[in-house]
């Protein structure tokens, strides 16, 4: 069987792996996650998941899954709230309106990298003040892109979903599965 690492210490990203049946050794990556200024969205995605996937392939053998998730509105990147105040601005800035949400997902084989970016349109329903203070005091955003989770009580914020659920979760199951398909990695896998 193909040895496939998991370049990411995800909780999320690990359970749409098992959900799959796709096994993986998860070994969290160590990369910068810093956003950078001026970089279109999705490229910074993609950037994220090659650094991803590079430092842990320097240490690893095997193909090589890294993942980054990123919260875009009004073309402003919103990776992980740095404290429970930004946690307020990003949920803030979201309430009554769509915004994107783009994994990047790389994975780095023997015949060298292959990267994708999927994006999801999310809708947020109107949000006062309060409902986003009680909303932040949960936790539950705290170490998510855009500080929130759509797959717990984030999921009461959220009115519309257009694509990927899986996603907006943190990693794209159908794009995921291609781009194991095309490098070979999903050998012995139904």
């Amino acid at each position: 069987m193909t040895r496939r690492v998991l370049a990411s210490a995800s909780p999320r990203r690990r359970a749409i792996l098992e959900t799959l049946g796709i096994p993986f050794d998860v070994v969290p990556s160590d990369a910068d996650e810093t956003v950078i200024e001026g970089v279109a969205p999705e490229a910074f995605a993609r950037h994220l998941a090659v650094l991803k996937a590079r430092e842990v392939a320097a240490r690893e053998e095997g193909f090589v899954l890294g993942a980054d998730t990123i919260v875009v509105v009004d073309g402003e990147i919103l990776g992980k709230p740095r404290d429970d105040a930004d946690a307020a601005r990003m949920i803030g800035a979201l309430s009554g309106r769509a915004h994107e949400v783009i994994t990047g997902v790389a994975l780095l084989g023997p015949d060298g990298v292959d990267e994708i970016a999927v994006s999801t349109r999310v809708w947020f329903r109107e949000l006062d003040a309060e409902r986003v203070a009680r909303y932040v005091a949960t936790g539950e955003g705290r170490d998510k892109a855009g500080a929130y989770a759509v797959q717990g009580i984030g999921s009461a914020l959220v009115t519309r979903i257009d694509g990927s659920w899986s996603n907006v979760v943190g990693l794209p199951a159908a794009e995921t599965v291609d781009l194991l398909e095309r490098a070979g990695a999903l050998r012995g896998w139904p």
